[in-house]
């Protein structure tokens, strides 16, 4: 069951025939959702490991999941862009992963259109996984020195943090559609 806006949010698009959600917040939202994510990499979190889970890639993928064609799939290019710029990974890393999970879950949308929530959060989970696996071998090449057992901590808390982000994910999609412009 959706969670439920609050009062001041209910009011906003009140009067609700004759009213259209805002294209501008229609379009924005997502992306802007997704960039905030990636701007997680600068909370001031101090760790010996990697702790916090990727949200910008959390987001992005659930998105894709909640609005399959929401974003072109072409998204990953611009939106990686941005998550390098801020992850500390090698510069073009984000843009790969992201670029191929976007391919990946569209062919994933088309072939199983009918989900239900513990199939998605196990195919975020394996996305989760690949991602961070992957990020983590082209840092090594990169010149790091780093084991796979180094992300398991951020991978628990990325894949347990998956519900509460489409959960969010959800709550922005509901922000961006109420109806506030008279048609």
């Amino acid at each position: 069951m959706p969670t439920p806006l609050p009062s001041a949010l209910r009011e906003l698009g009140k009067p609700r025939i004759n009213r259209a959600a805002s294209p501008f917040l229609a379009l924005t939202t997502p992306w802007l959702l997704v960039m905030l994510g990636s701007l997680s990499p600068s909370w001031p979190v101090i760790s010996s490991a990697p702790v916090l889970p990727p949200f910008g890639f959390l987001f992005l993928v659930g998105w894709q999941q909640l609005r399959p064609g929401l974003f072109p799939v072409w998204a990953g290019f611009p939106l990686g862009l941005f998550d390098d710029l801020f992850s500390g990974q090698p510069f073009g890393s984000a843009v790969v992963l992201w670029s191929l999970a976007m391919l990946a879950l569209d062919f994933i949308e088309h072939r199983f259109p009918w989900r239900g929530f513990a199939l998605n959060w196990l195919v975020a989970s394996a996305f989760i996984t690949a991602y961070l696996f992957f990020a983590l071998q082209i840092a090594n090449l990169g010149g790091g020195n780093a084991t796979p057992l180094v992300i398991l901590p951020q991978l628990a808390v990325s894949v347990l943090a998956y519900p509460i982000t489409a959960r969010l994910v959800a709550l922005a999609d509901r922000f961006r559609l109420i109806p506030v412009r008279k048609v």
